[in-house]
C-alpha cells in the first residue's frame, strides 16, 4: 500500500512539475528524499547541437551545476540509452573506465559523486536527460531504485511534452497580446458570469483614468447610466446565445468621456468555445477599445526603415500620425512652418499620399507599432 500512495504522489508531482513556475522542483525534491540522492536532476534541450541546455536540479554542488552547464554536458556517460531504460554509471563502464574518463576527474571526483543513475528523455520538441546521484558516503543504487526511477520515466516524458506545448502556447498567446496592446487597442475579458477575467496594459491605462469607464463590484461599467445599460444588455444577449450554442453578432458602441475627449470606440463580441470550454473563470466575452487620442509607439527608427524617411522627416511623419497640426510640428522640431512643409512635400513623394489625414492612417496602420514588442 505504501509503495502505491508513494508513487501516485510522484505521477501527481510529475504532472504539476509540467505547470510549476520551477518546472518540476517539487517532484525532483520528493525523488531525491525517496531514494536518498544527493543530487536529482532533469536536463532539456532542444534537438540541435549547440542548442542551450536548460538545467531543473535539486541538490548538489554549485560548482558541479556550473561545470555540467559549460559543457560536461556532451561528456556525459549517459547518452545513446535505449529508451525506457534505467542505468547507473557503473553498469556502463568498469571502475577503471570511470576513473581514467574526463566526466569522473571534471565532474564526479572534484565533487565527491560516486554514483548516477539516469535514464535518456525524448520528445518532437526536446532531447532530455534525468539523472540522480550520490556522495561517497552513501552505497550504489540498487535494483529497487533503479525501477522506482523505471517506473515514473513514461509520464515524466508526457510531461515534458505538456510542458513543451504549454509553453508554445504560451509564447504564441503572449506575442499575440502584445501585438494588440502596441497597437494601441485595449482588451478586457469578461467570464461566463460578466464579470472582469483579465485585461491588457493598454486597457488598464484606460481604466486608470475614469473618465468614462471603470470597473465597479468586477463588472465594466460605462459613465452615463443609459450607455451602461446598453453596454450591460449586449454583454447578457452574448452570453445567452453562446449558452445556448448560438452565432452572436459583433457589437459595438461609443463611450462618451466627461473629460471631454474624443469619444472612446468599443467592441463586444463573444469568445469563440468549443465543446470541452466548461467550469468557472472561462473566457466569454471579449471587449475592444480604441482611444483615438492615444499616440502611435512606432519608432522614429522602424518609420525610417519602413519608408526610407530621413530621420527628420519620420519625426514629423509621426507627430502628424499622433494628430499634430503643422504649426504643432513645427514648434516640436523647433523648425520653421516652411521647413516643414518642405519635409512633408518629401513625406508625400516618399509614401504616394497626397494628404495628412491618409499619411495618419498609413502610418497608424503599417507594421510599425508592432516592432516594440518587448
Amino acid at each position: 500500500m505504501k509503495i502505491d500512495q508513494e508513487f501516485s504522489e510522484l505521477i501527481e508531482l510529475i504532472y504539476q512539475g509540467a505547470f510549476e513556475e520551477y518546472p518540476w522542483s517539487s517532484f525532483l525534491a520528493r525523488m531525491r528524499q525517496l531514494l536518498t540522492a544527493d543530487l536529482a536532476a532533469i536536463f532539456l534541450q532542444p534537438p540541435k547541437e549547440g542548442s542551450r541546455v536548460v538545467m531543473l536540479i535539486d541538490g548538489g554542488v554549485d560548482e558541479g551545476i556550473s561545470s555540467y552547464e559549460q559543457g560536461l554536458y556532451n561528456i556525459d556517460p549517459f547518452i545513446n540509452l535505449p529508451k525506457g531504460e534505467v542505468k547507473t554509471v557503473h553498469e556502463l563502464m568498469t571502475v577503471e573506465q570511470l576513473e581514467n574518463s574526463e566526466f569522473y576527474h571534471r565532474c564526479m571526483q572534484p565533487n565527491d559523486l560516486a554514483d548516477f543513475m539516469g535514464a535518456d528523455l525524448s520528445c518532437d520538441q526536446f532531447e532530455g536527460r534525468f539523472r540522480l546521484g550520490r556522495y561517497s558516503d552513501k552505497a550504489f543504487f540498487n535494483r529497487r531504485e533503479k525501477e522506482i526511477c523505471r517506473s515514473v520515466l513514461p509520464h515524466l516524458q508526457h510531461a515534458i511534452a505538456i510542458h513543451a506545448d504549454f509553453n508554445r502556447l504560451e509564447s504564441e498567446r503572449q506575442l499575440y497580446a502584445k501585438a494588440v496592446q502596441q497597437m494601441s487597442v485595449g482588451s478586457i475579458i469578461l467570464n461566463e458570469e460578466g464579470r472582469v477575467l483579465d485585461h491588457n496594459k493598454t486597457a488598464e491605462n484606460i481604466l486608470a483614468m475614469h473618465d468614462g469607464l471603470t470597473v465597479v463590484e468586477g463588472k465594466l461599467h460605462l459613465g452615463s447610466a443609459s450607455r451602461n445599460s446598453q453596454l450591460q444588455g449586449i454583454v447578457a444577449r452574448l452570453l445567452s446565445d453562446q449558452r445556448l450554442g448560438e452565432q452572436s453578432a459583433v457589437e459595438a458602441m461609443r463611450v462618451i468621456r466627461p473629460s471631454g475627449g474624443t469619444d472612446f470606440g468599443l467592441i463586444v463580441r463573444a469568445v469563440p468555445v468549443n465543446q470541452w470550454s466548461e467550469g468557472r473563470s472561462v473566457p466569454s466575452v471579449a471587449i475592444f477599445i480604441s482611444d483615438p487620442e492615444s499616440e502611435s509607439p512606432a519608432s522614429v527608427d522602424i518609420i525610417t526603415q519602413l519608408f526610407g524617411f530621413t530621420p527628420t522627416e519620420a519625426k514629423l511623419a509621426l507627430l502628424i500620425a499622433n494628430g499634430l497640426s503643422l504649426d504643432e510640428a513645427s514648434d516640436s522640431l523647433g523648425v520653421s512652418r516652411n521647413t516643414v512643409r518642405t519635409h512633408l512635400r518629401s513625406v508625400f513623394s516618399k509614401t504616394g499620399v497626397t494628404r495628412q489625414s491618409l499619411l495618419m492612417r498609413l502610418i497608424l496602420k503599417s507594421v510599425a507599432p508592432l516592432a516594440a514588442l518587448d
